[in-house]
């Protein structure tokens, strides 16, 4: 199986540490994608260099976790994560280690890695270490801790998440110790940062297999440790069957809200802490779904939506709605759209002025503009000037 581009390019940084007497690898994820033939992410290096070491061998380093070990190496216009082979003490905070121990082969940091199917590495001539059997794993399409399961999800139960997101992206099952394992300690989610949970969530409902994963969700009950999913139990048993990956977290929360209308998504916002990006697409989402439920696909809906997020819209469609929808149908809209945004509009707010001098600077010009930007894009008007300042001289601004 030849090597990719991508490790060939970060050779030359394996080829130092070596010539200066270190050991160094490639691992973990990226190496368990390039064997499943799926795209490539970021590349990860492990070397016995210590990061004061690695500080030195190379020109531009950004010194991103020396107490743990990492640094990032720029190298060929490129960013690598490179950490130094460790052991960790306890996670008393179930976060981060109290403590992590350098040591010098790459067996002893392969064995604190959460998954066999991470706890992979390979040297610059591809001669691969698998002192886990994760490449067995990974052929049968199967989830299994490193070592004894209790004590991967003890040290950190954000794992648990970590074991339900690689079955929704993968599509792999989860070996029947570890599922035991997860089952038994799943409350310990409830000691992680709510920001921890939402990142691991948000990439589980992205998952291409996400049936797979919400099959496993549900075995091992974790909505009952999750914020307001815990509250409100019905919502997991109310998520349909035919789920389909949702690409944001603000479209998983416009999915809840659809099943629970009665949360607002304010409060979904606030209990998982998330941005406020995340809480524009879901508002927008939410109303969106609520406008094509009742009035169907038109000009106004596809105009009040971000191109961003015509893919999750019509996902959400087809999960709720169980209906058909298609992002071309979408685009097929926008591109026949007369303006783009209120921008676009052939008057401006300097210009109803002029139109309406007796009038003083008010409120009146945004609810002016918000009427014509609605004519506009529903055909009701054409964009041009004249004709904009026809309708207004017969639909007069009210002055409140």
């Amino acid at each position: 199986m030849p090597v990719p581009k991508q490790f060939e390019q970060a050779c030359d940084i394996l080829k130092r540490m070596e010539l200066n007497g270190h050991k160094a690898y490639f691992v973990g994820g990226c190496l368990r994608d390039w064997l499943l033939g799926r795209p490539i992410g970021d590349i990860d290096i492990a070397t016995s260099a210590h990061p004061q070491t690695v500080q030195q061998m190379f020109e531009k380093v950004i010194p991103v976790g020396l107490q743990h070990g990492t640094v990032i190496v720029r190298y060929d216009q490129q960013s690598y994560e490179v950490t130094t082979f460790r052991v960790e003490d306890d996670y008393s905070d179930q976060r981060h280690p109290d403590a992590v121990q350098f040591v010098q082969t790459i067996d002893q940091d392969l064995q604190r890695r959460d998954f066999t199917i991470n706890a992979l590495a390979m040297n610059r001539h591809g001669i691969m270490i698998d002192p886990f059997n994760g490449k067995e794993d990974l052929e049968k399409g199967l989830i299994c801790t490193v070592g004894n399961s209790y004590e991967r999800f003890r040290e950190d139960p954000l794992r648990i998440l970590r074991a339900l997101r690689f079955s929704s992206q993968l599509g792999f099952q989860i070996e029947e110790a570890t599922l035991t394992a997860m089952n038994t300690l799943n409350a310990g989610i409830a000691t992680i940062a709510v920001e921890r949970i939402a990142q691991e969530t948000a990439k589980f409902f992205e998952g291409q297999y996400i049936n797979t994963g919400m099959h496993y969700f549900k075995t091992i009950a974790l909505s009952g440790y999750l914020p307001i999913l815990k509250d409100y139990p019905a919502i997991t048993g109310r998520i349909p069957q035919h789920m389909k990956s949702l690409k944001s977290f603000g479209a998983v929360i416009a999915l809840f809200h659809w099943i629970e209308p009665a949360i607002p998504i304010q409060e979904w916002v606030k209990q998982w802490k998330c941005s406020n990006q995340i809480k524009h697409d879901a508002s927008a989402l939410a109303e969106a779904l609520s406008y094509y439920h009742s009035k169907g696909l038109d000009h106004w809906l596809v105009y009040s939506l971000d191109a961003n997020v015509y893919s999750d819209f019509c996902r959400l469609v087809n999960i709720l709605l169980t209906e058909d929808l298609s992002a071309y149908a979408v685009r097929q809209i926008e591109a026949s759209l007369p303006i783009h945004s209120k921008k676009d509009l052939e008057i401006d707010g300097t210009e109803l002025r002029r139109v309406f001098p007796a009038y003083e600077p008010g409120r009146w010009i945004g609810r002016t503009l918000d009427q014509l930007e609605k004519q506009v894009v529903t055909g009701q008007l054409a964009n041009r000037q004249e004709t904009l300042k026809e309708w207004l001289k017969c639909n007069p601004p009210v002055i409140t």
